[in-house]
């Protein structure tokens, strides 16, 4: 991708809804909403506090997160769909579950 965000901007790419209900009921992309969680693809290098200090990002390319409905900007690069957001609007990061070891 030929993108860099600056300052607080985050690259998100949604992650794709499921298009069937559990009855098998398939859902029409009309009538599907969007999903609030994607995959981070790009980040910028931080932003700057209120007395000029750098303040570094949480959020790292690779990161599966959630983030509000209305948040970002939808734009095309490369003609894929994605989200410009700030920081931010990126209410948690999804972290991978740990398998726990059997006792012996």
């Amino acid at each position: 991708m030929g993108f860099r965000p600056l300052h607080d901007r985050v690259v998100v790419r949604r992650v794709g809804s499921e298009e069937k209900t559990a009855g098998g009921i398939i859902i029409p992309d009309t009538a599907q909403e969007k999903p609030s969680e994607g995959k981070v693809i790009s980040v910028g290098p931080g932003g700057r506090g209120e007395d000029g200090s750098f303040i570094a990002m949480d959020v790292k390319a690779g990161d599966r997160v959630l983030f509000g409905k209305w948040s970002g900007t939808e734009v095309s690069i490369d003609s894929e769909e994605l989200l410009i957001m700030k920081e931010s609007d990126i209410m948690g990061v999804i972290e991978a579950k740990k398998k726990a070891k059997k006792a012996a």
